[in-house]
């Protein structure tokens, strides 16, 4: 791995948009910086010095939520008594798991959530307790190898309609319990090294700077056309680094592993593409509305 300053300075640089995206939307800060840090470090030494900053921005969004987590409790719980058994297998296999496997299988598992969210996928569940607990094992095993889980929560409250109060509520109340969970298994599994406790010299003072950035600029920008342009951002990322862990993992040719990368780039494109158009033509048809009740007051 490259623990380069190099390194570090794209680990500051993708911490502060990552960051930026996390305070704009409420979650969004590893499965931004994950996928590009990753390119420098593994999982191993990366998780452990991340799950201390998630579990410092997610308390504080919960504070900053607070007058709506008694509505999204019960949407909540559900999830989060999945998160414990998930967390333990995950913390399990990132002690004991090859980096590469790994990084392959984190790569693996985010591009499809990060499309379908890149899609406005919505297919709403009926029976939402019976598919909440399997989630969140799920869901705890992810972030507890990757720190990752906002993709596949965001594609589960957004399915399910929750408005924005709620939905930063529930995922407040899941986010903390997950990052605590986290945290208490890699102590108890000795994951916490020096050398991982010192990129946080990098990583906060990135997010002191990116929370504030991010609230202040989704003020200006349609909340939605922020998530989707970050949602591209990010499957982008993602399809280059799958593509470059195959070929360090040998098991395609470059030119066969970067076809991935750019299938990805290429349904990204096509899906923004659709959501700009379909925005135009929303926006055409309230100006002539607006126009008609003007002209017939």
């Amino acid at each position: 791995m490259l623990h380069t300053e190099p390194g570090l300075m794209v680990l500051f640089a993708i911490a502060l948009v990552a960051a930026a995206v996390n305070g704009a939307l409420g979650y969004g800060f590893s499965s931004i910086t994950v996928p590009v840090a990753l390119l420098f470090f593994s999982n191993r030494l990366l998780s452990p010095a991340l799950v201390l900053i998630e579990l410092a921005v997610n308390s504080w969004i919960v504070y900053l939520n607070r007058a709506s987590l008694s509505g999204a409790l019960r949407r909540a719980m559900p999830i989060v008594l999945g998160l414990v058994p998930g967390v333990v297998l995950g913390s399990a296999l990132l002690s004991g798991v090859d980096p590469g496997w790994l990084k392959l299988c984190t790569y693996a598992v985010l591009l499809p959530f990060i499309l379908l969210q890149a899609a406005g996928f919505r297919r709403p569940i009926r029976s939402e307790a019976l598919v909440a607990v399997p989630l969140g094992v799920g869901v705890g095993t992810l972030y507890a190898t990757t720190t990752i889980s906002g993709p596949p929560l965001a594609l589960m409250f957004n399915n399910q309609g929750l408005d924005k109060d709620h939905f930063r509520g529930a995922l407040g109340i899941v986010r903390v319990a997950e990052t605590m969970l986290t945290a208490a298994a890699y102590g108890w599994l000795g994951l916490y090294s020096s050398a991982s406790l010192r990129l946080l010299i990098w990583i906060v003072p990135a997010v002191l700077m990116g929370l504030p950035l991010g609230a202040f600029i989704v003020g200006y920008v349609r909340v939605e056309t922020f998530r989707r342009v970050c949602m591209s951002f990010d499957a982008w990322i993602v399809g280059f680094g799958l593509a470059r862990t195959i070929i360090e993992l040998r098991l395609l040719a470059p030119h066969a592993a970067f076809t991935v990368w750019y299938a990805a780039i290429g349904l990204d494109l096509y899906l923004l593409y659709r959501y700009f158009l379909v925005e135009r033509a929303l926006s055409r048809q309230a100006r002539d509305n607006e126009y008609w009740r003007i002209a017939n007051y």
